[in-house]
């Protein structure tokens, strides 16, 4: 694994005259940030409808998932991935060929498009990421299997590169791009690469410099589909389909480097292809896309998963995607396929940690394809 000799290149001369605005496609921008939420008491989720072409908004009202006044929003583009920023501000919108951004009226839930409309960036989009102080955007990019950066205007939400800092993978087997994910600490960025295993960097929060680390082998015969990190940024979570499916988990060290689980990988339904953990950092959720089912865990300290009892739960036809609330009372998954594809589960009051269906809704006619949702923090 290794980074383009004209990334280096350009990282190098930004380091050494750092009084630059930008250095090539290498922007830094001296923003304050702002990694916590809005403290609104009501959620919000959007789902990203590849079929439509739309962008659907819910409140998470009293157990309901409403929809939000004006949605859905019309992007004219089979959107990919979706990601919301801490602070609830900025809504980012990866497509295969650019990436678009939305304000977020965080009473409302309601979107605005920003740059009126237009890209704000060219870039074949598999999954985004935003740094959880804010000020950096992550794109993996299946063009190339590449990283591309951006620095994120706080005030206005517009990138401050054209086409970001771009960092090369290459790694073991053939890497298929599935997913990004920072580590709450802002430490570590991780990359799910389907069939290419995954890749670790050490990430700089002060000047956006991202650093390869260590990477976990692929295989042929499996594919690592999505990633998630507890909140003490000790523990990731990988979604694995193929051989040796399931949840695989790692200790994360001081330094980066990734140590497997006893007892990992942890069974899973058909297909697990998204993971999320809940807001109290307890339970661990995977989506299993094949089967159309949700395998839950509670979460040890040592990091080890065990099955909670009903596990797996029923979902959608093709689970694709899984968020968390805010407020730590539901756990809301996207469905490729059926008729209602977005499901919202609220947790059992005397099983803990079990899932309960509290509300449903469709964001298109079946199959809808609902590829991914993102929620405010």
């Amino acid at each position: 694994m290794r980074f383009s000799p004209q990334y280096l290149f350009r990282l190098a001369l930004c380091a050494a005259i750092p009084a630059l605005s930008g250095c090539g496609n290498f922007f830094v921008y001296p923003g304050t940030g702002g990694g916590s939420g809005s403290g609104s008491t009501t959620s919000y989720a959007y789902v990203a409808n590849a079929t439509t072409t739309n962008l659907a908004a819910f409140a998470l009202n009293s157990g309901k998932l409403v929809s939000v006044s004006g949605s859905p929003y019309s992007l004219g583009i089979s959107p990919t991935s979706l990601v919301v920023t801490p602070a609830n501000t900025y809504l980012y919108v990866g497509t295969a060929v650019a990436l678009y951004g939305f304000s977020i009226n965080t009473t409302t839930g309601q979107l605005t498009a920003l740059n009126s409309g237009q890209a704000l960036a060219s870039v074949n989009v598999v999954s985004l990421d935003v740094s959880p102080d804010g000020n950096w955007l992550l794109a993996l990019d299946a063009s190339g299997v590449t990283v591309d950066e951006y620095a994120i205007n706080t005030s206005t939400g517009l990138l401050n590169a054209a086409t970001g800092a771009t960092y090369s993978i290459t790694g073991n087997g053939v890497s298929a791009p599935r997913a990004i994910k920072f580590a709450p600490s802002g430490a570590f960025v991780f990359a799910a690469l389907g069939t290419g295993g995954d890749a670790v960097f050490n990430f700089n929060t002060s000047t956006g410099a991202l650093t390869y680390n260590t990477s976990l082998a692929g295989s042929t015969t499996s594919s690592d589909n999505a990633l998630t990190v507890d909140s003490t940024s000790t523990h990731l979570y990988i979604a694995r389909s193929g051989t040796g499916a399931g949840v695989t988990a790692y200790t994360i060290s001081s330094n980066g480097a990734l140590n497997s689980v006893s007892g990992s990988p942890f069974a899973a339904g058909g297909g697990p292809y998204s993971v999320v953990i809940d807001a109290t950092g307890d339970y661990l959720y995977a989506g299993n896309r094949t089967d159309g089912t949700i395998s839950g865990y509670t979460i040890a300290t040592s990091g080890a998963l065990t099955p909670i009892s009903g596990s797996p739960f029923a979902s959608g036809v093709n689970v694709n995607s899984l968020g968390r609330d805010s407020l730590g009372k539901y756990i809301v998954a996207a469905s490729l396929g059926g008729s209602s594809d977005l499901t919202m589960y609220s947790f059992d009051a005397t099983t803990a940690g079990k899932l309960n269906v509290a509300s449903t809704a469709t964001t298109g006619t079946d199959p809808t394809g609902a590829i991914a949702v993102a929620m405010t923090h």
